[in-house]
């Protein structure tokens, strides 16, 4: 009875943490769209708030809810469950997500979104890397495979729509700087996720990353306040969807599978950026963007760990 019951509570909770994490990814594909609402100007009016601001506003809104769940969930949890307040590798992962929603929000801004996506999308290449060459772990042949798989997949989906151009340089740089901190992010919260329950590690970060994001607000930006209904909708809205059930779900995710694994789930994002724009915008699905797609998620199902 125990030889079988074990290997399908593994399964069981591999199902679990993969629903989490796709979950996850789809919340935050969706956040650009909120960014523009929020962020960028409207028929030459002038943007509602700046990109520091509304990165503040994207963690902080939802700060009591992030708390509330963290209650809960150590309230139900066992008297011997991890629960380190502030640990070195969550005050890390706040200072490495305050740098990724710095240059994301700058990259959203000042280039196109398909850019910014595409370059944001190379943060597994870097947890790939960072993993292998600097910790010195293993990793294996069908996670290299998987990767390459998405890498191919990502650029089929989002290649058509890139626009390179030199204006929009200064926006390219600050994807792929995005795709350096959100690598980090993977990596360092998945440490943490071993000392502290997933919505401690998610409110702890989260409370750091805010404090942060607001000085940075006021000193480079004279507008911090939504001066407008529709800015505010879409800030709530990107605090509640993208960061509390994106990365909330990411964090529940890291604490049963691996950050390579995680990483390549993140593709997902660039699917669900084109689906959204599909169904909400209208905007055409090429055959060469259902195949990338495909792609990316044969390449996911390659590098899956074994439960």
């Amino acid at each position: 009875m125990s030889s079988t019951s074990t290997p399908a509570r593994a399964e069981t909770g591999f199902a679990s943490a993969f629903a989490a994490l796709c979950l996850g990814a789809v919340a935050m594909g969706i956040s650009p769209i909120f960014v523009r609402f929020a962020s960028a100007s409207m028929g030459g009016a002038p943007a509602d708030v700046g990109p520091f601001a509304s990165a503040f506003w994207r963690v902080f809104l939802c700060l009591p809810l992030l708390y509330a769940w963290m209650r809960i969930e150590e309230r139900k949890a066992p008297a011997d469950a991890p629960r380190v307040p502030f640990s070195k590798a969550t005050v890390l992962a706040g200072l490495v997500f305050t740098g990724d929603l710095l240059v994301w929000h700058l990259a959203i801004l000042k280039t196109t979104v398909a850019n910014a996506t595409f370059f944001a999308t190379m943060a597994p290449l870097v947890v790939v890397l960072v993993v292998w060459l600097v910790l010195r772990q293993k990793v294996s042949r069908g996670t290299f495979i998987g990767l390459a798989l998405c890498l191919l997949g990502g650029t089929a989906l989002i290649g058509e729509s890139m626009q390179a151009h030199p204006a929009r340089l200064t926006g390219d740089l600050y994807g792929l700087a995005t795709a350096v901190f959100f690598g980090l992010y993977f990596i360092v919260a998945s440490r943490a996720r071993k000392t502290a329950g997933a919505a401690r590690v998610t409110f702890e970060a989260s409370l750091i990353t805010s404090a942060l994001l607001l000085l940075v607000a006021l000193i480079f930006e004279s507008r911090v306040m939504p001066q407008t209904w529709q800015g505010a909708a879409a800030l709530f809205a990107m605090s509640y969807v993208s960061h509390a059930g994106g990365q909330g779900l990411l964090s529940i995710a890291l604490g049963s599978l691996p950050p390579v694994f995680s990483s390549l789930v993140i593709f997902l994002e660039a699917i669900a950026a084109a689906v959204f724009g599909w169904i909400i915008l209208g905007e055409p699905l090429t055959l060469i963007q259902s195949l990338g797609g495909a792609l990316i998620l044969l390449g996911i199902w390659v590098a899956r760990p074994e439960p």
